[in-house]
């Protein structure tokens, strides 16, 4: 396989480095072919704003979804963005590593996805009518493609439980896994989780690492989260909610959206 690797996370001496050069090792141990995209070595831009767009007439209105769609349609996003849409365009599978800051992904690669995922090339593709709302969740420029994060947390795995007082892991995770990754059609695979990432204990790499080695050993045949797609019947239109029944009893919120 061809895999790319998007590492945010600013300092090379870092946990989640040394367990990105973990996988590596092991993937192209196993024959796979890998790229590098990391953020911060790249100096990453994060914010969107009206130099992103090269058609962008200087100091006019800015509405995002429609400057990003023609400067895609007309070949204008600036040459950092295009370079990361070939590497995916490149790719068979996607890794995605990043300590949790504040309950969500680093600003960087907040950044890499408000940029890189551009109007017409990652949303707001395919048709709208009475039984289809676009080509999205489960269709689109990553349909075919396997992606998954790989995720470190400072705190006990125990905090992040069902009861855990930092909420479920699964829940915090879902508008990554479902929103940013499934949206435009990735297959995603369950997480790489790491807990105290911060401890400096030796247990917690070497756990870690177990569990990224085993991890790309299984890159190709692990199942992945069987999430709804949007446009094959679960889902009534032109609304897109979920039909009455379909989810198992006890499913609640977020999990109604997996099928199994």
């Amino acid at each position: 396989m061809k895999v790319l690797y998007v590492i945010a996370h600013p300092d090379q001496r870092s946990l989640n480095h040394s367990l990105m050069n973990v996988g590596i090792k092991r993937l192209e141990e196993n024959g796979h072919e890998v790229r590098v995209s990391d953020l911060y070595q790249m100096e990453w831009k994060s914010n969107v704003d009206e130099d992103d767009f090269l058609n962008h007439e200087k100091g006019s209105r800015l509405n995002i979804p429609d400057s990003s769609g023609r400067a895609f349609k007309e070949g204008k996003l600036t040459p950092d963005v295009i370079a990361e849409q070939e590497k995916l365009k490149w790719a068979d599978a996607v890794i995605f590593q990043f300590p949790l800051w504040w309950f969500s992904v680093p600003a960087i690669l907040k950044g890499w996805f408000d940029r890189v995922f551009a109007s017409g090339y990652a949303y707001n593709v395919g048709e709208y009518n009475e039984t289809r709302h676009g080509t999205r969740y489960g269709e689109g420029i990553m349909e075919g493609k396997r992606a998954f994060c790989v995720i470190s947390a400072g705190g006990k795995q125990e905090c992040f439980s069902e009861r855990g007082v930092n909420g479920y892991i699964d829940d915090l995770i879902f508008p990554i896994n479902h929103g940013m990754l499934f949206y435009p059609g990735f297959t995603v695979l369950p997480p790489v989780l790491v807990f105290r990432g911060d401890s400096k204990r030796p247990e917690v790499f070497q756990n870690a690492s177990k569990a990224i080695l085993e991890r790309m050993d299984t890159i190709e045949t692990i199942k992945p989260i069987t999430y709804r797609k949007q446009n094959f019947g679960d889902y009534k239109m032109p609304d897109v909610t979920l039909k009455d029944g379909l989810e198992k009893p006890g499913q609640t919120h977020f999990d109604i959206h997996i099928s199994e």
